[in-house]
């Protein structure tokens, strides 16, 4: 008689229930790799307003405060952001060309960021303080506007004090009246919740550091304005990230 054995070849399990072998086969390695998008550019916008001080008399155009202030927010944020910079300013503007000068401008209302600086040509010029009182705050609501509608968006920054300088020479006379515009602006800026930065202290120390006046005698220098910057950048980077 003729004897015929079958083999089988099984997985036993815990329970000795036999299971056939079975071969899993990972194709993690076959599928297609996902790629990461790159990361979106953000563009920044950026409009400052005013006059000598703001278009940087007697300094190169890198030097003035608002192109110290791009460049140095462009190190802050790196590769992923541009910054694009808009200045409407004129030396010897005071508040009524500063008015003008941006009527005759076609401006989009989608700044990031504004700053304004006015008023020292009306005290320079002698023109009636009460000019000062009524376009200063027209020229707030216009870079209000400016910014996107958005008053958080907007820096004022307070009137630097010639009197400082070898030009002013020391006269109280200037002193007390750019303290008169200063102090009206700031109340006004106070009583609205928008921010004022007051940077007349740096220029405050133009006789014992000549430094900080440009070749001119009378303005600021790029170190002055790089003091500026240093006041003004922790609230521009604070409002940009809001």
């Amino acid at each position: 008689m003729l004897s015929i054995s079958v083999i089988f070849s099984c997985n036993v399990s815990e329970d000795n229930t036999p299971k056939p072998n079975t071969t899993i086969t990972d194709n993690t390695n076959n599928q297609p790799p996902v790629n990461n998008p790159e990361p979106s550019i953000k563009n920044i916008q950026l409009l400052s307003l005013g006059d000598s001080y703001t278009i940087g008399e007697s300094v190169c155009e890198t030097c003035r405060f608002p192109e110290q202030l791009k460049d140095s927010l462009i190190t802050h944020y790196g590769s992923n952001y541009t910054f694009n910079l808009k200045i409407i300013a004129r030396t010897g503007w005071t508040t009524s060309n500063l008015i003008n000068g941006i009527a005759s401008e076609t401006l989009q209302n989608n700044f990031d960021l504004v700053t304004l600086l006015i008023g020292v040509n009306n005290q320079y010029q002698r023109k009636p303080f009460s000019e000062y009182q009524t376009e200063f705050p027209q020229l707030v609501n216009t870079s209000i506007n400016l910014a996107k509608g958005d008053k958080t968006n907007v820096i004022v920054i307070s009137i630097p004090d010639y009197a400082y300088t070898p030009y002013g020479n020391g006269n109280e006379t200037i002193s007390k009246e750019i303290d008169t515009y200063n102090a009206f602006a700031k109340n006004y800026c106070d009583q609205n919740n928008i921010t004022f930065v007051n940077i007349t202290d740096i220029t405050r120390l133009g006789l014992v550091n000549p430094d900080l006046v440009a070749s001119d005698r009378l303005h600021p220098s790029v170190l002055a304005y790089s003091f500026f910057v240093e006041k003004l950048l922790p609230i521009s980077i604070q409002k940009l990230n809001d």
